[in-house]
């Protein structure tokens, strides 16, 4: 049976989710007792900092000098432009919980989230022009596959949604984003081999993002069993919301 490029797409989206949700880690990070508010933290750092870049690599896809449709440089521009500053709901969330901030005393950016945000620049001004939608394309459509892991950390955590904006107020905006990355997919990639680039480039960026979750968590089991007092001010505060 023929399926268009968002179904086949859609598939291995799906299989990929099933690998990272089924992980060791997020079911121990999930289970009762094990995780406190300094997991949530070290979330929302790491989040902020990866955040913050994506409307700066989305416009560069078009700031490059070659060839692009006008209709997906128009998409490209009015994507970067509604995705500007939601890295501040990441720091709004941080606040909410007691954190510190004051960025320059938050714990450093992991080798992990900077990889992550290198290779989103790479395909952003190289190789294939439509690469980057494979990332926006899972990244908008994410949450129907992790939502019932949010329910089980908001749970866990005694957090309420005015401490979650970037994963439940977020994604509100994103449903839109993600009717708008499913039509500019359908009308521009029409080639295997531009689906070919659209399909690694949204395996190989979600894998990354699964890499940064899985060096959140070790970092926050390392400080769970460590005596050092190391980012003592950043997470001092830290309380669950009322």
């Amino acid at each position: 049976m023929n399926t268009d490029v968002v179904t086949r797409l859609d598939i291995v989206l799906a299989d990929e989710f099933a690998k990272t949700l089924g992980s060791e880690r997020l079911k121990q990070a999930l289970s009762p007792g094990f995780a406190d508010l300094r997991l949530y933290a070290l979330y929302l750092v790491q989040t902020y900092h990866y955040t913050r870049h994506n409307p700066r690599h989305q416009a560069l896809v078009v700031t490059v000098d070659r060839d692009v449709p006008m209709g997906y440089a128009q998409y490209c521009l009015r994507h970067a432009l509604e995705e500007w500053g939601h890295e501040q709901m990441a720091y709004h969330d941080l606040k909410r919980i007691g954190g510190c901030s004051d960025v320059s005393k938050w714990p450093d950016l992991l080798p992990e989230t900077q990889a992550l945000i290198d290779y989103l620049y790479r395909i952003s001004t190289s190789g294939c022009i439509y690469s980057r939608l494979g990332y926006t394309f899972w990244a908008e459509r994410c949450y129907s596959f992790i939502n019932l892991a949010l329910k089980g950390m908001a749970t866990s955590l005694s957090l309420d949604n005015s401490a979650m904006s970037f994963l439940v107020a977020h994604s509100v905006i994103d449903e839109k984003h993600a009717r708008d990355v499913e039509s500019i997919v359908r009308e521009y990639v029409v080639s295997s081999e531009d689906e070919a680039a659209v399909q690694d480039a949204m395996v190989t960026s979600l894998r990354l993002t699964t890499s940064m979750m899985d060096a959140v968590f070790d970092k926050y089991v390392a400080l769970k069993n460590s005596r050092s007092n190391s980012h003592n001010v950043f997470f001092e505060s830290l309380h669950a919301t009322p």
